[in-house]
């Protein structure tokens, strides 16, 4: 916001109060400067982000203990609820799996439009944030005017006002030329000559009228003026027609991509999503939530195994067969217990189960962004960075495991210095999320070893928080 500073000059006795031009109205220049540039109204986001997850949720009534009534309107709510319940997933979104790019992608308009402004999930593929490539596609064509519902509005009512001033004023032209020919008005004459001398009346529209009898002063039927609307009508303004037919030629070629994090906790947990099988939308065929826990996890190794994700996905298409059968996964199908990708969705169900807005957070070094409503409301306050922890007595029973535990937790005071350093010149607090990892779970000699118990799997992890914050003498005083 800009402000205006006065130059202070020598101090006087009695200070004189500024002058304030009472022409000039409030929250515009003068003429001097020129006029102020209207400022773009901001939409309503507390309106657009009025549901905070992509459900549908029927609260009960108010329990007022004053008011009797209140517990008859409670009692009538359960019953209703009691014969026909509520749907809370009018709408479950359908998604693939890219294998190319390694996330989730949502291609229907009006899904990707719900899960951006019911949670803010994932971004566009071609935006920074939000996906809004569209309405920046139309901007740069020019055309952006002509399609949103207030700025037609707009636009149609300014064209029409020049419309009708430029007719006004070829009017009042042909008139005065007309009336130059008939010997009314001199050469040099104008209409308000006319007018100040009392010869003629004008109305506010323009009409020309004799002040007693109230006849119309100048050319009537097809004379000039008739020719000048004539003129004037053929070259009336369309008011965004042609733009709008070049805004139908533009089609929406971005989609939304959703991290393996985000769609896991919106099929998981809320239910909102289906991940389609293969890599195309067409399919009806929704892949079940543990085996989407073996493929993420699958992916998210460094470098990626080709050949376990292709017996994996063979193990998929045979797991009937080998659900009926006692044996034990491949050790290149089974899931670390410290796989990168478990270690992230846990910290994103924690946080996103708190209330949180969880953003990835790649931007500023660290691997999720926390925002209290989202990025429309606020800046992200907390950069979280995970650090796995190898606590539990397991991972010390053998020098093996003791290297290998040394190994993962290792981080230098370098890196630690560079990813605070990075936080503080944004503005956010640093969150340390330590997380601890269980024994090994996964590859046990069972019936159905493919399956997974997915919230068995979720409670054996613990996430513990550390904020740090650089203490500074001038700020942190008593």
């Amino acid at each position: 916001m800009a402000t205006e500073t006065v130059a202070s000059g020598p101090a006087s006795t009695q200070s004189e109060p500024p002058k304030i031009d009472a022409a000039v109205p409030n929250g515009q220049k003068s003429a001097n400067s020129g006029p102020r540039k209207p400022r773009q109204k901001r939409p309503n986001y507390n309106e657009i982000h009025v549901k905070p997850l992509p459900l549908d949720v029927h609260p009960l009534p108010a329990f007022i203990p004053h008011n009797p009534l209140s517990i008859v309107r409670i009692a009538i709510t359960l019953l209703s609820h009691s014969l026909r319940t509520p749907n809370s997933h009018k709408i479950v979104h359908k998604a693939y799996y890219s294998e190319d790019t390694q996330s989730i992608h949502v291609t229907d308009p009006e899904s990707i439009r719900a899960l951006w402004e019911q949670g803010f999930w994932g971004k566009g593929s071609l935006s920074r944030s939000e996906p809004q490539w569209l309405l920046a596609e139309r901007r740069r064509r020019g055309i952006e005017a002509s399609t949103a519902s207030t700025q037609i509005t707009q636009a149609r009512r300014e064209e029409r006002r020049q419309f009708k001033l430029e007719r006004a004023k070829a009017q009042r032209e042909a008139i005065e030329q007309q009336l130059r020919q008939e010997g009314k008005l001199d050469a040099d004459g104008t209409v308000n000559d006319l007018v100040e001398d009392g010869i003629v009346a004008e109305s506010p529209r323009g009409t020309i009228y004799t002040p007693e009898a109230g006849d119309v002063v100048g050319p009537t039927g097809d004379s000039i003026v008739s020719e000048v609307d004539k003129s004037i009508a053929e070259k009336a303004p369309t008011w965004g027609e042609d733009g709008a037919a070049d805004a139908e030629e533009i089609k929406d070629i971005e989609h939304l991509q959703l991290t393996p994090e985000e769609a896991f906790y919106l099929t998981y947990v809320l239910g909102a999503l289906d991940i389609i099988e293969g890599n195309f939308v067409d399919g009806n065929t929704a892949l079940p939530a543990w085996y989407l826990v073996r493929l993420y996890s699958a992916y998210a190794l460094s470098p990626i195994d080709d050949a376990a994700i292709i017996g994996l996905k063979k193990a998929f298409q045979y797991r009937e067969r080998l659900a009926k059968k006692t044996a034990a996964l491949p050790s290149t199908q089974q899931i670390a217990p410290d796989n990168s990708f478990l270690l992230k969705y846990v910290v994103y169900h924690h946080f996103r189960s708190l209330g949180w807005v969880v953003r990835p957070g790649i931007k500023f070094a660290v691997d999720y962004l926390l925002y209290l409503r989202g990025p429309a409301f606020h800046h992200a306050e907390f950069g979280v960075q995970i650090i796995p922890s190898y606590s539990h007595p397991y991972w010390s029973e053998t020098p093996e495991r003791i290297e290998y535990r040394k190994g993962k937790e290792s981080k230098d005071w370098w890196w630690f210095h560079r990813v605070n350093r990075v936080q503080t010149a944004v503005m956010k607090t640093l969150v340390l999320v330590y997380v601890e990892v269980p024994p090994p779970w996964d590859g046990e000699t069972k019936q159905d070893a493919f399956g997974i118990d997915i919230g068995k799997v979720l409670k054996s992890y613990t996430v513990r928080e550390v904020v740090f914050k650089r203490w500074s003498p001038s700020r942190n005083r008593d």
